[in-house]
């Protein structure tokens, strides 16, 4: 670690704790402390040497890491799950660092998920207006029509939700047993986003796998197996967040 100097909002919000607007909010409440006294400017720097207290609570200031899981089907998108089931976390028994999974994938997908303790760098990938285009395969029942897929792309309203994909396209169709693999195309993910568009339309995914996000693939990764990100990857990946800044 360095003592490279940073604003006090956004190692905060680095941490995890919290979003950079909110750590703004808190440091000009006074409930932000550096090195045992309040601080509410907003101007202000810290390095790693220095003791952070946010609500009281100490900021732990760790390396920033960043990894690519390929996460299988039957595994929970947590740090935690109170049915003691199998959670992401679980494929990195040997990292220090307290990381989170960037976003979910359903139970029953599999395929790309990310996981960091870069709290800023999370809230950017996760936040829609940014734009990060997440691909995925579906294999569903039955065979839509190219009209009712492009249905995807105006939005279809779930409960009260208004689901939409940015693209499609037919991988195969097999008419014997009934079935199509189509790839879409996300940028963003509401909860099972692809699964309830595809239900409303009338035809159910059986399989799911998230094969890119942003820059990333699954290449040389099988069910299981993870990897951390080059720094040219998390270079990337902060370039395609950064297309429309706050």
């Amino acid at each position: 670690m360095t003592n490279k100097f940073e604003r006090l909002q956004k190692v905060i919000a680095k941490s995890g704790v919290t979003s950079r607007r909110k750590a703004e909010q808190l440091i000009t409440d006074g409930k932000v402390k550096v090195n045992g006294s309040i601080t509410t400017e907003l101007g202000t720097k810290v390095s790693t040497a220095d003791e952070i207290e946010v609500n009281g609570v100490p900021l732990q200031q760790e390396a920033l890491v960043y990894y690519m899981l390929y996460k299988p089907r039957g595994v929970i998108s947590s740090v935690k799950d109170d049915k003691n089931r199998k959670v992401v976390t679980d494929f990195f028994p040997g990292i220090q660092e307290r990381i989170f999974p960037i976003g979910r994938l359903d139970y029953d997908s599999s395929g790309i998920i990310l996981l960091t303790n870069d709290g800023e760098f999370a809230n950017h990938l996760m936040h829609p207006r940014y734009g990060i285009e997440k691909v995925y395969v579906a294999k569903v029942k039955g065979i839509p029509s190219k009209p009712e897929l492009n249905k995807l792309r105006k939005g279809i309203k779930v409960d009260r939700d208004i689901l939409k994909a940015v693209g499609y396209k037919f991988l195969s169709t097999d008419k014997d047993t009934n079935t199509a693999i189509i790839e879409i195309t996300l940028q963003e993910g509401k909860n099972r986003h692809i699964r309830r568009m595809m239900e409303q339309l009338g035809y159910p995914v059986t399989k799911l796998k998230r094969e890119r996000y942003g820059v990333l693939t699954l290449k040389g990764l099988k069910p299981g197996e993870s990897r951390p990100l080059t720094p040219h990857e998390v270079k990337m990946m902060r370039q395609q967040a950064s297309k429309i800044v706050e």
